[in-house]
């Protein structure tokens, strides 16, 4: 490394790496910022530095630092235990620690004091509320928390960079996405880990967990049986089941392309879209696009264009191959970025270049949403390109599902909905695009900030009114599809109640 600080050579320090070093120094004028200094020149970003222990001779000295990654922290580490009388006493790990113990737990809405208070929520007097659902099972939704709660379900195949890593390895992921249903739209969501692979098993195991949930979540589960599972429940369930990496990917991502269109001045049925990756999140977005107006849209795998010619019996790529590229292009994702007006990667990290991106026509908008590594370098599309944004947090115009799924299913809940259309989906990306203002739109700003908490209340009021209209819609005769929405009235707690 020589004098050259890690933060240049690999990235920079992220709170993701953050650690606290406990350290005993002599006692000094010197002593703390001789430890400061020597995180620095580690390239280490020092947040706090706190004293928790003094005597005539010694100091004991907590130091927490952002660091880039596990490798650097033990280098920062190092670099302290080099100085003279200085001794590292251990290193926590302030991720780790907000892992301990998970990150949920259950608290009861109801004061349980009380033998009166016992005798209400649980024998004898719970019986009376067994009977009355037994005897009309709507009622579960009013008197149980059905009507609040949603089954975060996983397999742990496809989680987020990290793949196939099963389904206890996926446990803190499905528990973080519980903790930001709460924070963001008040609502109770449990993870449910499974640990099986087989599409028939996972749906027999939701279907039957089903009664005590009013929705269900589908996450990071691999392709292509996320699209299967995702169809039959939908079919078989009558609660709305939705598949976040597919759907509310799509979501966030249709809301900031409509925002970033006003900002170049192009419309939607106008410009070229390239689409790499297929997979789940490119296929929704795909077909959201299309909803919205898009007319040029080609999608790419590694292979390059789908087209006619490329057909394979997949289901889903044929219906992106019916559905777009109505030029016929047949080439690489770089020949098809020649004359291109977005770009929009759902795929890998670094498969193009700032060259690539300058193919693009003027006004180009670029959404390199690979995580952690994005499929351009935002820097070196930002020289050409007018608008670039990722799925990254250390970048403006981050792309983040966390905008989409509270909303929804807020109002999904508070409707009792039975399904999601994709007209249900469009009008989601629609209200959050609109939570930005002409007066703050720019460039760098094309999509809400993840705690904006207009957005979750915007998403929720846009689901429960198109939901509103279907129901009127089916009750006059106007529509011939089934009716999408319960009857029951929003009774659930109010937007924004946990923020």
């Amino acid at each position: 490394m020589g004098d050259t600080p890690r933060s240049s050579q690999h990235g920079l320090p992220s709170p993701s790496y953050t650690i606290t070093l406990r350290v005993e120094v002599p006692a000094s004028q010197r002593a703390t910022s001789t430890l400061v200094h020597a995180v620095a020149e580690a390239g280490g970003a020092v947040m706090g530095v706190d004293i928790v222990h003094s005597s005539t001779t010694a100091l004991t000295v907590d130091v927490t630092c952002d660091t880039v990654d596990a490798e650097h922290g033990e280098q920062v580490r190092e670099s302290l235990d080099r100085l003279e009388g200085v001794r590292v006493l251990k290193m926590s790990d302030s991720t780790f620690l907000m892992h301990l113990g998970g990150k949920l737990e259950v608290n009861p809405k109801v004061p349980l004091k009380t033998r009166r208070d016992l005798s209400r929520a649980y024998t004898p007097g719970v019986a009376r509320v067994c009977l009355a659902i037994a005897d009309n099972p709507e009622d579960a939704r009013r008197l149980t928390i059905k009507r609040n709660t949603v089954a975060v379900v996983t397999d742990g195949t496809a989680v987020l960079g990290l793949g196939d890593i099963g389904p206890a390895a996926a446990l803190p992921v499905m528990e973080g996405k519980a903790a930001l249903f709460k924070q963001f739209a008040g609502v109770d969501a449990w993870p449910v880990c499974l640990d099986t692979k087989d599409t028939d098993e996972i749906i027999a195991i939701v279907k039957a967990l089903a009664p005590a949930y009013g929705g269900v979540n589908l996450e990071d589960i691999s392709a292509p049986r996320c699209f299967e599972i995702e169809a039959r429940l939908r079919e078989e369930l009558d609660i709305p089941v939705f598949h976040d990496d597919q759907h509310g990917t799509a979501i966030v991502v249709l809301a900031a392309l409509i925002n970033a269109l006003k900002v170049v001045g192009k419309s939607m049925a106008d410009v070229r879209i390239a689409v790499s990756g297929v997979g789940a999140a490119g296929s929704a977005i795909i077909k959201l696009l299309l909803a919205q107006g898009a007319r040029h849209v080609v999608g790419f795998d590694r292979r390059g264009s789908l087209h006619e010619g490329v057909r394979n019996g997949d289901a889903h790529r044929d219906w992106i191959i019916e559905h777009t590229n109505p030029e016929g292009f047949a080439g690489s994702l770089q020949d098809g970025l020649e004359g291109a007006d977005v770009f929009i990667g759902v795929s890998a990290g670094n498969i193009l270049t700032g060259a690539d991106i300058a193919r693009m026509n003027d006004g180009a908008i670029v959404f390199a949403l690979a995580n952690p590594t994005p499929e351009v370098d935002p820097i070196a599309a930002g020289e050409t390109a007018a608008v670039v944004a990722t799925g990254r947090s250390d970048y403006p115009n981050q792309i983040n599902n966390v905008l989409a799924f509270p909303g929804l299913f807020r109002g999904l809940l508070d409707v009792g909905a039975t399904e999601i259309s994709d007209e249900l989906l469009r009008v989601a990306a629609v209200a959050i695009a609109e939570v930005v203002s002409d007066d703050e739109l720019n460039p760098a700003f094309i999509i809400p900030g993840v705690f904006d908490s207009r957005v979750a209340e915007a998403v929720a009021e846009a689901v429960r009114s198109e939901s509103e209209q279907h129901l009127a819609s089916t009750r006059s005769g106007t529509d011939d599809r089934a009716a999408l929405y319960a009857t029951e009235p929003a009774t659930g707690p109010a937007v924004g109640s946990a923020l």
